[in-house]
């Protein structure tokens, strides 16, 4: 069960990251530019804040595994719409469908990782995560290098060359809402996930069929809670350390194509390429990081991580124009980010039990950041385009983290 478990944070995986590195493509498709289509993200971590709150209620009462199924489902349709979407109003409802899967999947995954092994299951919760990031690491190879280059990208003039960010929108308009693209590797792209995602979703819907008694068994265990003498203050600052943590990942992940595009001047091959570097090393320390949670406290592993986010981002800000320092920097900042979440769930586990309430209490904090810093980074963008804003605000992220989980830790600690 628990091998069938994971492949939902990897197509899930697959699904967050496939957006950044066919951002671009999107843009084009529905004859915007990037600056002018940041409501995508917003509308995506809208849906997924609907998801985490809808989820996190649904899964204290209902089957686990027809909740994923459907909402696996949801997200194959949307997946093989969106390159049919001509307006960015359509858009934005699809990825606001994809939003509300991942919010209930990413609720629904981690409470029952809890609910199965509690606060011993940080390594199980590891590989849950583990396979997001592979997931992750796959799509940008999958989109520009599997695939190869669209041909609109191919064929720009030297108008064309200028940054997308500064672009006009295109004068070219459509009337209907669906229609077949002229970039046929965005639809090959996006089909091909969808395939894969509608395989998922059948395995779950057969999870579903068995009645498996281990969930009822694992739903009574949930019963025997324990409460941390500030409990609802601890849920309000994990609730803030989700939001900049998230927010910086999924900006970082999004944006690193784009940016590597326009401000680095790199080719769209060789921005993929650092794309998937950026989810490689993310993959392969979530990987390394089964192991490590054998052998270190979830705190300790936090704490590192902190580290290596404000050195890599410092690194960044100062020396994002020399190439091999982006690609070590961006290395190091994937590597810190990937025990972070998983951590952080397993580490508050330890003080205080969890619920698919308050589960979807600070899910919706990354939520939040996930639509709040990616919207005032297209904002900046847009005014100051000269400046990496992108890498001002994961300094900003990483330095807010380092400052609230000693202050987390203090009030876990404290004497009931």
């Amino acid at each position: 069960m628990l091998c069938k478990l994971w492949e939902i944070p990897r197509y899930s995986g697959m699904t967050v990251a496939i957006l950044g590195p066919t951002f671009p493509d999107l843009a084009r498709n529905v004859n915007r530019n990037i600056s002018s289509l940041s409501e995508v993200f917003v509308g995506r971590a809208l849906g997924y804040l609907c998801g985490s709150v809808v989820g996190g209620a649904l899964f204290d009462c209902m089957n686990h595994f027809l909740l994923l199924g459907m909402s696996v489902l949801a997200t194959t349709v949307g997946l093989y719409l969106i390159p049919f979407c001509k307006t960015a109003t359509v858009l934005i409802a699809m990825m606001s469908v994809f939003g509300v899967s991942f919010g209930s999947l990413d609720t629904g995954a981690n409470v029952l990782i809890l609910a199965l092994w509690g606060d011993k299951g940080a390594p199980h919760m590891q590989a849950l995560h583990f396979s997001f990031a592979l997931g992750a690491f796959l799509a940008p190879l999958l989109a520009k290098l599997a695939w190869g280059t669209t041909t609109s990208a191919q064929n720009h003039t030297e108008t064309d060359s200028v940054p997308l960010v500064l672009n006009g929108s295109s004068g070219a308009t459509s009337d209907s809402l669906f229609a077949v693209p002229e970039d046929m590797t965005l639809l090959w792209t996006y089909a091909f996930i969808g395939t894969y995602v509608l395989v998922v979703s059948v395995f779950l819907f057969g999870l579903f069929c068995k009645k498996s008694s281990r969930q009822k068994k694992s739903m009574a265990s949930v019963q025997e809670a324990r409460r941390a003498k500030y409990h609802w203050a601890l849920l309000c600052l994990l609730f803030l350390f989700f939001f900049f943590y998230v927010g910086a990942e999924v900006t970082y992940g999004s944006y690193i194509f784009s940016f590597a595009t326009t401000h680095v001047g790199m080719e769209e091959s060789e921005a993929a390429g650092l794309n998937s570097v950026f989810w490689g090393t993310f993959a392969a320390c979530r990987g390394l990081a089964i192991v490590f949670a054998t052998l270190l406290q979830p705190g300790t592993m936090i704490v590192l991580s902190n580290i290596g986010s404000l050195v890599s981002t410092f690194f960044l800000v100062l020396f994002h124009k020399t190439p091999l320092c982006l690609w070590i920097a961006t290395s190091v900042y994937g590597a810190s980010l990937a025990t972070t979440f998983p951590s952080g769930v397993s580490w508050i586990e330890q003080y205080t039990t969890l619920t698919g309430k308050s589960t979807a209490f600070f899910v919706i904090g990354g939520t939040l950041g996930e639509m709040a810093i990616p919207a005032v980074i297209g904002i900046f963008q847009g005014h100051y385009p000269e400046l990496p804003i992108v890498l001002y605000i994961c300094l900003a992220s990483a330095i807010s983290t380092a400052v609230l989980f000693p202050v987390m830790y203090k009030l876990a600690t404290l004497p009931l």
